[in-house]
């Protein structure tokens, strides 16, 4: 039973992100993913700056116990120094003390020296991880660059392709229905070419047929006769007939 209540979360929480990445306006989510880089990178510089403050401060206790251990040294060979003059003196007391005395600062010099060489191995570790800390900003400050510059450029698309589908739906309203009394320019298109092919298609029978070469044959007898008729005027007033020459037949019916 938990398992199923499992897969029926995680079914629609994909199907409530699916909903909304579809729905969610890329212009606010690309500015929402340049923000979120910029914190990245924001957590990114605080860690590496506290990295390099520890390895800063690791050089401030080396640097310290350095002083701390030449200072033991110096105290060192002068109570020694000094044990030295007092047992010459004859002062075996002194001498006694100071020996003594340059025991406990040598004890120290040692524990001083155990110290040293444990943060000069911190040191070297620290500047290790500050190095790698200052060379991940560096590469994140890039691709954090990178990013903003590729911001520019999908903001420019984005534009271009909110034109090209304003531009899309213009054309599609072009030839969708606009109303139920009101035809499309592509209905209106085919009404025309469908007449304009019947017109076409009847005048051509109307040129084929038994009718109009009766006409023709009617036109080409009147055109005859008319001829005659000019003819005969021109006799009748003495003109010259040469003039106007006898309409011929050929192939059995007369030309004009």
């Amino acid at each position: 039973m938990f398992k199923l209540a499992r897969k029926w979360w995680k079914y629609v929480t994909a199907k409530l992100t699916g909903s909304f990445n579809e729905r969610a306006d890329p212009k606010v989510q690309l500015e929402q993913a340049i923000m979120e880089s910029q914190a990245q990178h924001k957590r990114l510089k605080e860690q590496a700056t506290n990295v390099i403050a520890g390895q800063k401060q690791s050089e401030l206790r080396l640097n310290a116990k350095m002083t701390e251990l030449e200072k033991l040294n110096g105290n060192a060979r002068q109570a020694l120094i000094m044990a030295a003059d007092a047992e010459k003196a004859g002062n075996a007391q002194k001498a006694s003390q100071y020996a003594a005395a340059a025991e406990t600062i040598a004890g120290q010099l040692i524990q001083v020296e155990k110290d040293v060489e444990s943060l000069k191995s911190m040191v070297l570790e620290s500047t290790q991880a500050a190095d790698q800390a200052k060379a991940a900003v560096a590469q994140n400050s890039r691709l954090l660059q990178q990013k903003i510059a590729e911001k520019s450029k999908l903001l420019s698309q984005l534009e271009q392709a909110k034109m090209q589908e304003e531009m899309n739906t213009a054309m599609n309203q072009l030839s969708e229905t606009v109303g139920d009394d009101v035809p499309t320019l592509k209905e209106v298109e085919d009404k025309i070419q469908a007449r304009y092919a019947k017109a076409k298609a009847a005048s051509e029978l109307t040129e084929n047929s038994v009718e109009s070469r009766v006409l023709e044959v009617e036109q080409a007898t009147a055109n005859v006769e008319a001829q005659g008729r000019l003819s005969q005027l021109r006799a009748e007033l003495g003109l010259d007939s040469a003039a106007a020459p006898a309409p011929q037949v050929e192939g059995g019916q007369p030309t004009t």
